[in-house]
């Protein structure tokens, strides 16, 4: 569970204190670190001390120390010499394992419980009594937040945002695939939706200073219990998915301002083709060229002002409405009629939706 490099450096950090030299074996006897070159003849006398009651040993100018993880042995400290000086740093050597030990396994056992808690793999009874046995408050106000970034541009993204995320205490951070980081984040009482959603663009803002350029954050609703972080997960998975396909330049999206797109996002697909072939008079969206789109667009953009839209595109305003007047004979929508200029921005919007779940088959 604890990395070679680590016992290296925790030993080596000893050894620089204590002027004596000792190893870490596994159970096998195999040297994990070490401060001095390993001779072979204590080698066999490993195997029984092992297997003996003793945690500790004075064997043939080596003291051997045993360090448990729980009541399973995880690792044998020996170090050089015979005296109680030696016997006293082994002890706090092996101590100091077992303290590494405990250490890590809490980290492991809590990304554990937070990644089976986030993909609902847990009962409502197993959630309390595993929070509580890793001290993990039941009925703090949380969020969850997914880092979504471009897998090519960084393979240690996890590492890069825990070095630079500013961590509460019961924080946490995982993942539960290759290209997104999901944070659990506890908030204060005083704690909103503005509130998360300026700490994410300062996330984003520290990412790109790290060269991730490509980021996008979606905030799930805020729970004020443990067991309700899954469906903050869920909730901040749809509003990515939303984003994409609604709002490609927003940075941050939250569930809870995701508008229409949300519902649309709900439809099945029959009945959005269903839809769009009333809509458009059995036309696709696609027989709509790029100069037709782009005026629709920014009519949209102008509130349907016929005056400012011509002016922005600069065209003749008749020219704006021959355009307009062509689409009319088209689809039988006339965008300048609030209704029809409804139901045509819904039905792009729907088009948008389709197109984005047609490149996942």
């Amino acid at each position: 569970m604890i990395s070679n490099q680590i016992l290296q450096n925790t030993i080596d950090g000893l050894r620089s204190i204590s002027r004596i030299d000792m190893c870490v074996l596994d159970t096998e006897g195999t040297v994990l670190a070490t401060t001095f070159n390993v001779e072979d003849d204590y080698r066999p006398l490993v195997a029984d001390f092992a297997s003996s009651p003793a945690d500790s040993q004075a064997i043939q100018g080596y003291q051997f120390f045993k360090v448990y993880d729980e009541h399973q042995l995880e690792y044998m400290v020996v170090v050089k010499g015979e005296s109680d000086d030696i016997y006293t740093i082994g002890r706090i050597a092996s101590f100091q394992l077992q303290s590494l030990l405990t250490a890590y396994k809490e980290r492991f056992d809590k990304d554990n419980f937070i990644k089976n808690l986030l993909l609902d793999n847990l009962l409502s009874v197993d959630i309390y009594n595993r929070a509580k046995k890793l001290h993990i408050d039941n009925e703090a106000r949380r969020v969850a937040l997914i880092v979504d970034i471009d897998s090519d541009q960084e393979a240690n993204y996890l590492e890069t945002i825990r070095n630079i995320y500013t961590f509460k205490k019961q924080d946490f951070i995982t993942a539960v695939d290759e290209r997104s980081a999901i944070i659990v984040k506890e908030l204060e009482e005083t704690d909103n939706y503005n509130t998360v959603i300026k700490a994410s663009y300062g996330l984003i803002d520290m990412l790109k200073r790290e060269k991730l350029s490509d980021v996008r954050v979606a905030v799930g609703t805020i729970v004020n219990e443990i067991r309700d972080v899954s469906r903050s997960y869920k909730e901040a998975k749809i509003a990515l998915d939303v984003g994409k396909i609604f709002d490609k330049n927003k940075s941050v999206v939250s569930y809870s301002n995701l508008g229409i797109g949300r519902l649309i996002y709900q439809l099945p697909l029959p009945l959005c083709k269903m839809f769009i072939k009333e809509t458009f008079g059995g036309k696709s969206a696609d027989d709509f060229d790029d100069e037709m789109l782009n005026t629709i667009n920014k009519f949209f953009e102008n509130n349907l002002n016929v005056s400012e839209t011509s002016r922005q595109l600069y065209i003749h305003r008749n020219t704006l409405v021959y355009r307009l007047d062509k689409l009319q004979k088209q689809t039988g929508l006339d965008l300048r009629v609030f209704e029809d200029a409804i139901t045509f921005k819904i039905a792009l919007m729907v088009v948008n939706y389709m197109d984005y779940m047609e490149s996942f088959k």
